[in-house]
């Protein structure tokens, strides 16, 4: 015994957990009835040489390691702009494929949930107070949370880089990097306590883009049997060699971006400061996105679930009523008056003007745009998903989000983007500073205990039910739905017409070739292109 825990035993403090993985033994903390692991590295760094390559595998380390602190997060803009997300600075490195394990100290084949941050894969970190994990945990689950590269460190695509490449690809290495800390899972975490045949991936935003991206990633496929998706895009993506939607190819975006800095190869770009590089791609507009290569992601994601290529695999989906409250800047500016917003829309959508005039209505445009710009991109996603699993045979789980409470109402943010993890995750104490301040009051307690029943027991069985809340049936024929409002309310048919009218859309533009259906919602929306064959 080290005189460490011999100190510790004579203080009858319990001594810290020491875990024996496969890839070396680690020291983490308890809390409570749960043993906590922060910090844990499940990839080599990938610095300056390794910037812009596959995360490499660790070899087992010698002795044992600390696992007692979150590590840093990946190198993301600097925020200039205080928003409802921001919270204090927190540190930044290159080296930063961390992950966290919160397991119940008796776990023994627990199933496990990979949480997977949100942050349109520009920022964010696992070592956010929202996600800590304990909650979820403590209804028998192992949960994990990991870092992922950001921004132009993790997103850009380059001849140069493709031409290092044995695939002849670049660009996903924070996919990448997703994907090898799934497999960091399925072979470390029994030692744990975890099942590594049953994980579910889960992430909100960006994180369930990502969960999107990994269901049509074959390299991807066997290491997850479960999905979370929270507020999720099933978004035009673009290509690596040729434009597509509105996008030039990925590889001629990264050259462009590297002449702007003056980087005229890959070695220059190597060369650059991490967050001085960061910073100039982001204010130079790069925005990152997964992209279609043929090997990591093969094709478009509609196309994939279109045809049953993505994870056969249970879902539980949903968004959240104000979603656009917090992100304005996703929606058009506000036209002069009700009649300029309908002779807007009539021309933009020609025959689909009725139908969205009767769901987006001119009478209450104000409100319209907000919610057309939502349903574009987050409902017609979420009941896309379910629909496509549905269809295949696997339990589908809808929600809406619909909460409010005095703060976040009197702020005009009802039920803002992100509003439900603190719910899910039941860390109502620990939001950031701008965040509307959430009441210590019976019912957000009983709406949080509630969610976090859901979202395990989803975890455990594949069946989201809550102890003392309503049942919550299945998406199926009924195309039923869990309401998230002042309680879980079970109801059916969520916006009627509004997943026809969007799909409709999409798949006109998906047509083209040309045309998008991301940003371009609603008033900023290009003329719907003449009717194609098959697009109902």
């Amino acid at each position: 015994m080290t005189a460490f825990l011999i100190a510790m035993a004579l203080a009858g403090a319990a001594p810290m957990p020491v875990v024996n993985a496969p890839v070396g033994k680690m020291r983490g903390t308890t809390e409570g009835e749960l043993r906590v692991f922060k910090g844990i590295p499940y990839a080599a760094p990938p610095v300056r040489d390794l910037r812009w390559r596959p995360p490499a595998p660790l070899p087992r380390w010698k002795g044992e390691r600390a696992a007692t602190a979150f590590g840093p997060a990946c190198v993301q803009p600097q925020a200039p702009n205080a928003t409802v997300y921001s919270g204090p600075p927190m540190p930044v490195s290159e080296d930063c494929l961390t992950l966290n394990v919160w397991a119940p100290a008796n776990a023994r084949h627990a199933p496990v949930m990979v949480w997977i941050h949100g942050g349109a894969l520009r920022t964010g970190s696992s070592r956010e107070p929202t996600y800590d994990g304990r909650k979820l945990a403590e209804r028998g689950i192992i949960v994990v949370s990991i870092n992922y590269r950001l921004g132009v460190l993790g997103w850009l695509a380059h001849p140069g880089l493709s031409a290092e490449s044995a695939r002849h690809v670049s660009g996903n290495y924070g996919l990448l990097d997703q994907i090898a800390a799934l497999t960091w899972v399925r072979e470390n975490i029994a030692a744990f306590g975890g099942l590594p045949r049953d994980v579910t991936i889960a992430g909100e935003s960006a994180g369930g883009l990502s969960a999107l991206y990994l269901m049509a990633s074959p390299a991807a496929h066997g290491l997850f049997a479960k999905v979370i998706a929270e507020s999720s895009y099933m978004i035009s993506m673009p290509d690596l060699r040729k434009p597509v939607f509105g996008m030039p190819s990925w590889e001629a975006g990264g050259q462009a971006l590297g002449t702007a800095l003056q980087a005229p190869d890959i070695a220059a770009l190597r060369a650059m400061d991490p967050q001085l590089l960061t910073d100039t791609a982001s204010k130079l507009g790069f925005a990152p996105f997964g992209v279609v290569d043929g090997a990591v992601l093969p094709q478009q994601m509609v196309d994939a679930f279109d045809q049953g290529k993505q994870a056969a695999v249970p879902v539980l989906a949903g968004f959240n009523q104000g979603e656009i409250r917090s992100l304005r800047m996703l929606a058009p500016p506000t036209p002069a008056d009700a009649a300029a917003y309908e002779s807007t829309i009539r021309a933009r959508y020609a025959d689909l003007a009725d139908p969205f005039l009767r769901l987006y209505p001119a009478a209450t445009y104000k409100e319209s745009i907000l919610a057309a710009t939502r349903d574009a991109l987050y409902g017609w996603t979420a009941e896309r998903l379910v629909r496509k699993q549905a269809a295949l045979g696997k339990p589908a789980y809808l929600y809406l989000f619909d909460h409010g409470y005095p703060a976040m109402d009197q702020a005009a943010l009802h039920a803002f983007h992100a509003s439900e993890l603190p719910f899910v995750f039941g860390t109502s104490a620990s939001t950031p500073p701008q965040w509307p301040k959430i009441p210590d009051t019976p019912g957000e307690r009983a709406l949080s205990d509630a969610m976090a029943d859901y979202w395990a027991s989803f975890v455990r069985d594949g069946k989201p039910v809550a102890r003392h809340a309503a049942p919550w049936p299945a998406y199926t024929t009924t195309r039923a739905y869990m309401h998230f409002g002042a309680t879980p309310e079970a109801r059916r048919d969520l916006l009627p017409g509004m997943f026809a009218l969007n799909e409709r859309v999409m798949c006109g533009r998906r047509a083209t070739g040309t045309i998008g259906w991301n940003w371009n919602v609603g008033l900023a929306a290009p003329p719907m292109p003449p009717d194609v064959a098959g697009c109902e």
